[in-house]
């Protein structure tokens, strides 16, 4: 897909836009392969699977003094002004600057505009035509099923440690365009070869 735009409206869009991200793009590449001599691309995925990401943010809270609040529920996000200001747990606050949570934090405050269907495949190959890669991210053109937005497919293996040698983790998802979301998927999931579950 063209600088990663989720359906074919960029083409109504002024070009420059989509040039800027494929600029992006490139600039990345040429970032990351400075670092990595073997970089094929700008994207990178943590060993031991994306339950990394916090730990990662973890580390780099403490690094700045910022404190990480563990098994604690949230028993309200505290706002002043119409803005959220902190979260408040057991009779403690932590303020911040803003808070990141799930939807689910800020039911009052969101609206449903979307749905993802997602598929999580084990198989014991790679995926076919893509030269026995151990990884790789695919993106599948939403025209070639006749649909409003693309289809995704991630793959991951022991590379990542993320499963045993032999084995490969691929996670098809998308955008729900009808009431069949996983008759939407099976098209993708016949890409992958077989499936042992």
């Amino acid at each position: 897909r063209e600088a990663l735009y989720l359906d074919d409206k960029y083409l109504d869009r002024p070009a420059i836009e989509t040039f800027q991200r494929i600029r992006l793009y490139t600039d990345s590449i040429a970032r990351f392969a400075s670092q990595s001599p073997d970089a094929k691309s700008p994207y990178i995925y943590p060993l031991y699977g994306l339950g990394e990401l916090p730990q990662s943010f973890a580390r780099l809270s403490a690094i700045f003094s910022g404190t990480f609040m563990l098994r604690k529920p949230v028993d309200e996000i505290v706002y002043e002004g119409g803005k959220a200001v902190g979260v408040r747990s057991e009779g403690e606050t932590a303020r911040c600057k803003f808070v990141v949570g799930d939807p689910s934090y800020f039911s009052d405050k969101v609206r449903k505009t979307g749905q993802v269907i997602r598929a999580i495949c084990l198989l014991s190959h790679p995926i076919p035509n893509t030269d026995n890669m151990p990884s790789c991210n695919i993106i599948v053109p939403s025209r070639w099923f006749k649909r409003q937005s693309d289809m995704y497919v991630c793959c991951i293996s022991n590379t990542h440690s993320c499963a045993p040698a032999g084995k490969y983790i691929a996670i098809v998802s998308g955008t729900v365009e009808t009431s069949d979301p996983r008759k939407e998927i099976e098209p993708v999931i016949k890409l992958l070869g077989p499936v042992d579950e």
